[in-house]
């Protein structure tokens, strides 16, 4: 799944800097599920507060799973949605994005989260091929 990219944005990357808001309404539209699943976690860890917000739930489609993946595997983007959203996103197979504040309160659990022992904790059969 690509970024469906505006001319307007096009000639903004051709001519040099690109703003970086032009770039988040891009992956806004581009990725509404991938947006969705973390606008809904950045809120969830305003209201309930605590470490991180997370999901558990796989996407109801290989569409919404490979938004998730471009999400969160391109650092390009990932860093966008992070300075956006005043966050850090954390991903584990192919579904479990989890938000953390930015403030050390959750650096202890942020690094329990992407640990190699979390990640194995995280695993199922269920998952394998996801």
């Amino acid at each position: 799944m690509s970024l469906d990219v505006s001319p307007a944005l096009l000639e903004q990357a051709e001519r040099g800097e690109v703003d970086e808001a032009d770039f988040v309404d891009c992956v806004r539209t581009s990725l509404p599920y991938a947006w969705e699943m973390i606008s809904s976690l950045v809120a969830q860890l305003k209201v309930d507060g605590g470490e991180f917000a997370d999901n558990q739930t796989p996407p109801p489609s290989e569409q919404a799973r490979g938004q998730l993946l471009r999400a969160l595997a391109s650092d390009a983007i990932r860093g966008a949605l992070q300075r956006h959203f005043g966050v850090r996103l954390a991903f584990q197979n192919c579904h479990r994005v989890a938000v953390f504040p930015l403030d050390a309160s959750a650096d202890e659990r942020l690094a329990r989260f992407t640990s190699v022992r979390g990640q194995l904790l995280n695993q199922s059969p269920e998952l394998r091929d996801c």
